[in-house]
């Protein structure tokens, strides 16, 4: 039970964030579709950092520097995005679907040469940070990880600055009403890059969370198993609002957790059920969400047109 709770708590985590980050970038107007990619450079941002720190450094200073790296790789990566999706008013679909497709190869690609140029019979993609993340423990030997107090805070600190500040209100107008909101002097474009940029941040800082849940290496060519995907799922289940995305999460969470610890329980064990159907849990009903609610959904209204100043 434990267990289930410890990985429950992770992917609870990993989907918040993630959809958090969707959820800035569509009330500022713009689609993305990209942040499967975007955790996956996040993830290698962060791996990176873990594998070149020195070692005995301050588990402190490891747990900023390395959630840091992640969010600014995350926030490079999205901003591919930003400039074909605001500048050349390029479609956001199209463009968040290159992104992810290039994310998982280029980061593959990326680690693979950074392996061979320092041992020419290491061809492989992968990462170890077996040091440096026993810095994000809170206790050691099990998985809550200090990643869950920073979800919470992030988590609290999305719901004041989108109906609580100056800032939000206006990103919200962005996504809803970009003429009525540039007619009062606020720049869309502007909004909209920083909605992006903010999808970036906590995108990134998902991918690093996800590949650390468990594990102290990742393999870059596995990626992060569609969970950008189950992110906008969540994102749309949630109604774009971050109270509603954290129990959709939870729950999500939950399912995804099963196909991890499902031998420990008698009831699910006496099933019979191949591994292979508690895998793909959270991803039927994720189909099965999107199929319910996205009709239905109160999605922001100027999500996905390109702004056009000459249009009123």
């Amino acid at each position: 039970m434990i267990l289930l709770l410890q990985y429950t708590l992770i992917f609870t985590c990993v989907l918040m964030l993630v959809a958090l980050g969707g959820c800035f970038s569509e009330h500022s107007g713009v689609i993305n579709i990209g942040l499967e990619g975007i955790m996956v450079f996040g993830a290698l941002g962060g791996a990176l950092m873990m594998k070149y720190l020195p070692s005995g450094t301050a588990p402190f200073v490891v747990f900023w520097v390395v959630t840091l790296a992640a969010m600014l790789t995350g926030i490079l990566y999205s901003l591919l995005l930003a400039v074909a999706a605001i500048n050349f008013k390029a479609d956001q679909t199209l463009v968040g679907t290159a992104m992810n497709l290039l994310g998982t190869a280029a980061a593959t690609v990326i680690v693979k040469a950074i392996n061979t140029a320092e041992n020419s019979s290491n061809v492989s993609s992968e990462i170890m940070y077996v040091e440096a993340k026993k810095a994000f423990s809170i206790v050691p030997g099990t998985e809550f990880s200090w990643f869950m107090v920073l979800a919470v805070v992030l988590l609290i600190a999305s719901y004041v600055i989108l109906y609580k500040t100056r800032f939000g209100l206006r990103l919200m107008a962005c996504g809803e009403h970009p003429q009525a909101a540039d007619s009062v002097g606020i720049n869309v474009l502007k909004m909209r890059y920083a909605g992006v940029m903010i999808s970036g941040l906590l995108g990134g800082l998902g991918g690093l969370v996800y590949i650390t849940a468990g594990v102290s290496a990742w393999k870059f060519e596995n990626g992060v198993a569609g969970f950008g995907f189950l992110a906008l799922a969540v994102m749309i289940f949630g109604a774009w609002k971050p109270q509603r995305i954290a129990l959709t999460a939870l729950l999500f969470g939950l399912f995804r957790s099963l196909s991890n610890v499902y031998t420990g329980f008698e009831f699910l064990k006496n099933l019979n059920l191949p591994s292979t159907v508690y895998n793909m849990l959270p991803y039927i009903i994720s189909l099965v969400v999107l199929a319910l609610f996205s009709k239905n959904s109160a999605a922001p209204k100027a999500e996905g047109i390109p702004y056009d100043k000459g249009m009123r």
